[in-house]
């Protein structure tokens, strides 16, 4: 019996599927590639950001982060004393190893504060994809490879995914995690509005006939180019007012050669061009991510221009935030009206993302009206409140899931002294009820939900007596005194109504 298809096995399904295992749903992933196939596709470096590593330090996997980034540093710092920006690329990695890298904002660069409040990590893609399916398998999860779906269906009581080798596939759910040019979005008639391409992007796995052409151009003529960050890399990003004629043509030398010319003003020959892809500012956002038994994640949902590589990460959100609450739901255990709660939350988070790199593609444009907002805009970075407003910003910790609550802790992602904690004792995706004043109260309200930990624990850099937090992290209720007012319902919200205990459980 399959409870929910994910479909698509990138980031965002891996960690969906892992999360719906955990909440004790049977989750199948279909993805179109091989390995090797997404491993050629892994272009650039991916950051996983302050919220992303935060949710994924929920569920052990902290060490997993730092020994992929690590191997990466290792990487870099090899490839970086072959180059003439050795020390530019050595005093990045320097920041990378000390947890001060926190991204930038339309190339103006953000500064972390060293500590594990907003740590984030670098890695290709395909390396954090290891990770995520390492851990996926581990939980359980089946995962078929080389398995496309051309066609999905919602037939009030299932979901069907129609397959290309002729197979057809039912469900309780189906979810596409299956890219911007989803699949299952185009057949299940979602409205996929937004703005159309403004520039086009390139990046190629490609060489230089002269390695002293190697360099990063910002601020070019009609774009920038970057040669120097990722290893065997060329980027580049013209501003040519359309967008990518055709996506899936090869790339040619000659193409990647008159990108640089014409967006940075470099006269450069390609030596040697193996893979290359494209991309675009293209701006669109899903009406809704729920129709009836089939929904969206990830770049499903929503696409935007890479720069300020914020996708990854609201994708991952997307995830955390959907797990749990499908687990639920697909196995009778909450209503599916649980299920709403995921576009309520997260439509309005991806909206303001894809406000935020719109802005970031205007920063980039060439001309001296931008030139002179980047020097005003650098000039406000400089005053703490205004960082961290854009620090917030990139790195998803400013979401509010409920900004109307009377207790401003709730409907945020849970205070930082309860981290540690929580990391402890959430591995396994449940609730976890952190009760400070072994109330039994609390306890009594608790009794039933086999989803939801209680914990009586002292936390220090608190009056907060009582905290509820959801398995994506995110406080569903919070006390600061020694009663449960409140707790019943946010408990029936999230988890649905408690098991009634029957004598053979009162007697184990």
């Amino acid at each position: 019996m399959i409870d929910v298809l994910v479909v698509g096995g990138g980031p965002v399904g891996l960690l969906l599927a892992g999360e719906l295992r955990l909440g004790g749903a049977n989750p199948l992933v279909l993805e179109a590639s091989d390995g090797a196939e997404r491993r050629t596709r892994s272009f650039g470096q991916r950051s996983v950001n302050g919220r992303s590593s935060q949710t994924l330090a929920l569920r052990g996997l902290t060490p997993a982060l730092e020994t992929q980034q690590e191997a990466w540093v290792r990487h870099l710092a090899a490839a970086g004393q072959q180059t003439e920006a050795g020390d530019q690329i050595s005093q990045v990695l320097k920041l990378m190893r000390e947890g001060r890298v926190a991204g930038h904002f339309g190339g103006l660069p953000l500064a972390a504060d060293g500590t594990d409040r907003d740590r984030c990590y670098l890695m290709k893609q395909h390396m954090l994809e290891q990770l995520l399916f390492d851990w996926a398998v581990g939980l359980g999860v089946r995962i078929e490879p080389t398995t496309r779906v051309v066609d999905v269906r919602d037939e009030g009581t299932s979901a069907i995914a129609e397959l290309a080798d002729g197979r057809s596939l039912r469900a309780g759910y189906l979810v596409g995690c299956d890219g911007g040019r989803s699949t299952v979005r185009k057949s299940s008639g979602f409205a996929f509005p937004g703005s159309s391409p403004t520039m086009t992007g390139r990046v190629a796995a490609a060489e230089l006939t002269d390695p002293d052409m190697r360099q990063s151009v910002l601020r070019g003529p009609n774009g920038l180019v970057n040669c120097l960050m990722v290893p065997g890399e060329i980027t580049t990003v013209d501003f040519d007012g359309t967008g990518p004629s055709d996506r899936d043509a090869p790339m040619t030398a000659a193409e990647l050669e008159g990108s640089m010319l014409r967006a940075g003003g470099i006269s450069a020959t390609v030596a040697r061009l193996d893979s290359g892809t494209r991309f675009s500012d293209n701006t669109r956002q899903a009406d809704t991510y729920r129709r009836g038994r089939v929904l969206l994640a990830g770049d499903a949902a929503h696409v935007h221009s890479p720069i300020g590589g914020q996708g990854l990460n609201l994708g991952l959100q997307d995830a955390a935030n959907l797990g749990w609450k499908l687990a639920l739901v697909a196995t009778g255990r909450a209503p599916a009206t649980l299920l709403d709660s995921y576009t309520t939350e997260r439509h309005p988070v991806a909206a303001r993302v894809l406000r935020s790199t719109l802005a970031q593609v205007a920063l980039m444009r060439p001309g001296p009206q931008v030139n002179a907002l980047r020097e005003v805009l650098t000039e406000t970075l400089s005053f703490p409140a205004t960082h961290e407003y854009f620090a917030t910003l990139v790195s998803g910790s400013d979401v509010d899931y409920a900004p109307d609550s009377a207790q401003p802790l709730v409907g945020r992602f849970m205070p930082y002294e309860f981290q540690a904690l929580a990391s402890e004792h959430m591995r396994d995706g449940r609730f976890l009820l952190v009760d400070r004043t072994d109330s039994e109260q609390l306890r009594a309200a608790a009794d039933g939900y086999d989803q939801v930990r209680v914990v009586h624990r002292e936390v220090p850099g608190t009056e907060v007596t009582g905290l509820l937090m959801r398995p994506d992290g995110y406080v569903a209720w919070a006390a600061e005194q020694a009663e449960s007012a409140g707790l019943a319902e946010a408990l029936e919200r999230w988890c649905g109504r408690p098991r009634v205990r029957t004598e053979d459980d009162t007697a184990a």
